[in-house]
Parts: structure tokens; C-alpha cells; sequence
């Protein structure tokens, strides 16, 4: 591994924290790792009550070794040409381009994914198929140099996976050991195959409280599928 690696967060507003927090967590642990957290025009970032803040201008990112997209509600990202236009940018960069849930519908409308298997939150995962990627139900999926995970606590996994890489498995193993990941939920209805009819119905409401609009989120992702197979991506 190179003494210095360059980590990049492209964040914007509606962004999960859960989605980087972890992943940051683990990289924050790797020998050489700066991780870079940005935003379009170095605007704060704000999820309930907490907000990021300084955080560097987006536009001003010159490289990064690694990029990586969280997700969350994903429609002000892929609406803004100032976000989209830095992520193929700083990609064409990277050694590696990865993602965390939603992310990674992030990176298929900026036409990073085509003909890859990908990753994504489970509600949100065939859509993936709307830019010429190969939805993957796995928890975390390499196909050359995208590695993408799943929905939210995918994201550890994911971080682990990419440190042994970066840098082997023992040093992945004993970032997991420092912070004792372990996993052991007290349910077992973590992907809606296990989860039961009573919790599934209950699932738009839970969002709804979040501020996140499943119908809505979905309607833009099938728009923007739409303008991408036909080649006029409004977010190219």
C-alpha cells in the first residue's frame, strides 16, 4: 500500500451518516489513510440535529485513491450537475470507486456501473438495472475496480473488505478486532425475505419519520433511468 492514500466522500444534502460513519470508522484506523470530506461548495451537511462542518468544496478535490459514495435519499445528489460532474471526475482518478447502499445508484446515474455487478439497499436494488448494471444481493460485491456494499451496516463490511486490499487481511482483521465487530442483532429481520408481514407493512411509516420518501426516491431513480437509456442524462 502507498504511504499516503487519498480517501474521498462526496456528501450532499439527505446523505445518511450511518453510510460513511462506519466506513470512516475502519479507514480512520488504516497507516497512511486522509480521508477527504466534501461537499459542493463546502456547504454543511446535516442529518437530524447533528451537522458536518467544516467541509472541503467538492469542486476543488483534485484526485482521491478512493472514492466513495453513501447513500440516503439520492435525489439532490443526482440533480445536481455540480455533484455529479466531480464524481465522474474524481473517479476517472481512482484506484478504486465504491459505494455504500444507495451510493451506488449514485454511481449509475453518472454512468460508472454500466455492465457491473453492483450492490445497493435491498428496497432500491433492481433499479440498478436502469443504468446498465447487474443488481447483486450480496452484502459487499467487487467487480474490477467498483466495490460496492449493501443497505447502511453493509458499510463496515464493506470498509473491512477494501482495508484488505488496501493493506492485507490481518490488518482488516485487526481493525475488526480494535473495534470489536461482532454483529450479533438481537432480530433477525434485517432483509425483508426474514422479516414478518406485520414488519414490512410498517416499513413506509418508519421512512416517512426519517423524511424519506420511498414512492418519491423511486420515482426520480425510474426518470433518470429513463433519460439515461436514452442518452440524455440530465445529470451528464
Amino acid at each position: 500500500m502507498a504511504s499516503n492514500l487519498d480517501i474521498v466522500f462526496p456528501l450532499y444534502p439527505g446523505v445518511s451518516y450511518l453510510d460513511f460513519m462506519g466506513p470512516q470508522a475502519v479507514f480512520g484506523l488504516l497507516p497512511g489513510a486522509r480521508q477527504i470530506f466534501a461537499s459542493v461548495g463546502g456547504q454543511p451537511i446535516r442529518e437530524g440535529s447533528l451537522t458536518l462542518s467544516p467541509l472541503a468544496r467538492l469542486e476543488d478535490v483534485q484526485r482521491c485513491d478512493v472514492l466513495c459514495v453513501p447513500g440516503g435519499p439520492i435525489t439532490h445528489a443526482v440533480e445536481d450537475r455540480v455533484f455529479m460532474d466531480a464524481l465522474r471526475r474524481l473517479a476517472s482518478t481512482a484506484r478504486f470507486v465504491t459505494s455504500v447502499c444507495t451510493g451506488s445508484l449514485i454511481l449509475g446515474a453518472a454512468g460508472l456501473l454500466e455492465n457491473r455487478r453492483a450492490a445497493c439497499h435491498w428496497s432500491a436494488r433492481e433499479q440498478l438495472s436502469l443504468f446498465g448494471a447487474i443488481p447483486d444481493a450480496a452484502r459487499v460485491v467487487r467487480d474490477g475496480h467498483v466495490l460496492t456494499g449493501g443497505g447502511v451496516t453493509a458499510g463496515i463490511d464493506f470498509a473491512l473488505t477494501l482495508v484488505a486490499e488496501l493493506a492485507g487481511p490481518v490488518a482488516a482483521q485487526s481493525i475488526q478486532l480494535l473495534l470489536e465487530y461482532a454483529p450479533a442483532p438481537p432480530f433477525n429481520a434485517g432483509r425483508p425475505e426474514l422479516a414478518s408481514e406485520e414488519v414490512l407493512g410498517r416499513l413506509p411509516t418508519v421512512a416517512a419519520a426519517l423524511g424519506f420518501d420511498m414512492a418519491k426516491e423511486e420515482a426520480v431513480v425510474q426518470r433518470l433511468g429513463a433519460d439515461y437509456r436514452r442518452g440524455s442524462n440530465p445529470a451528464a
